[in-house]
């Protein structure tokens, strides 16, 4: 079964996000625990976990399909070891939210080389981060997200996923987030049933669909293999509606967050129940 729904906003308080998801007919959601944009945040209180716990529960939303994203600051990957201690702590501060909040994995991107050491070497950093942080916490599964190729941001390549997952001292708490546009412009095609085909076996091969946690369900306003971060609405960008059809109807991608980041959040509601009107009866 699939479970769709969008990141939503949770200002105001955390409680808020479910209550949002709700609104727009949501099966799944995610949303930031704290402010993305700042690196230190208001610890949880015990009356903030208790209320998104109990308007989670109101929404029927079960944990497993709401994907927390982390602070857009984090940098695991980063060639200065003291400001990659900095974003480890972050990052391991955000899994501890998450725990608090009952949640059971964290979305993040992997990291940047800055321009300043190899891809191999910056995917070896970004590892050891993670593996920390595996040590440090417990429960909440690290979800590492594809990225488009932008800049210097690792994770445009399936590799780059495969090599993290391998490299993991607790297979039991990572996974993968798939994000349709980041996939698209980083240069896999999703298009018709042959090239959806052939870029979707070379996930399972080299990643394994055992460790799809989440997708990022978004259509893109450049053209295959850009490398430039863009989205845009459900079948109005390059991606089109058929790569929309052929996942909605993979059976492998299932009981996971499908989670909407398309530009015009006032049409997520009309989005979701697009998405659910492409599944074969």
């Amino acid at each position: 079964m699939k479970y769709i729904g969008a990141h939503v906003s949770a200002s105001g308080g955390v409680f808020n996000a479910p209550i949002n998801a709700t609104k727009i007919g949501a099966k799944a959601f995610a949303f930031f625990t704290k402010n993305q944009r700042q690196w230190r945040a208001k610890e949880l209180d015990s009356k903030t976990i208790f209320k998104f716990k109990e308007e989670l529960e109101k929404s029927e939303i079960l944990p497993r399909h709401v994907l927390p994203h982390d602070s857009y600051l984090i940098n695991l990957g980063h060639p200065e070891d003291e400001k990659r201690e900095k974003s480890l702590n972050a990052f391991i501060d955000e899994l501890k939210r998450c725990e608090q909040l009952g949640l059971d994995r964290l979305n993040f991107h992997p990291g940047s080389h800055l321009k300043l050491i190899s891809e191999d070497n910056c995917l070896e950093l970004i590892s050891d981060s993670l593996n920390e942080a595996l040590r440090q916490t417990c429960g909440v599964k690290l979800v590492v997200e594809n990225t488009a190729g932008q800049g210097s941001n690792m994770g445009y390549k399936i590799e780059h996923l495969g090599y993290l997952i391998n490299n993991s001292i607790d297979k039991s708490r990572i996974g993968v987030c798939i994000d349709t546009c980041h996939l698209f412009v980083s240069g896999y095609d999703l298009r018709s049933v042959e090239v959806y085909k052939e870029t979707m076996n070379k996930f399972d091969t080299i990643v394994g669909f055992n460790y799809l946690m989440g997708m990022h369900l978004n259509d893109s306003k450049p053209a295959l293999g850009a490398k430039v971060d863009r989205h845009h609405s459900i079948g109005e960008g390059k991606l089109g509606i058929e790569a929309f059809n052929l996942i909605m109807n993979d059976d492998r991608i299932d009981d996971i967050p499908m989670v909407l980041e398309t530009i015009d959040n006032t049409i997520w509601d009309q989005e979701i129940k697009l998405l659910y009107s492409l599944i074969n009866k």
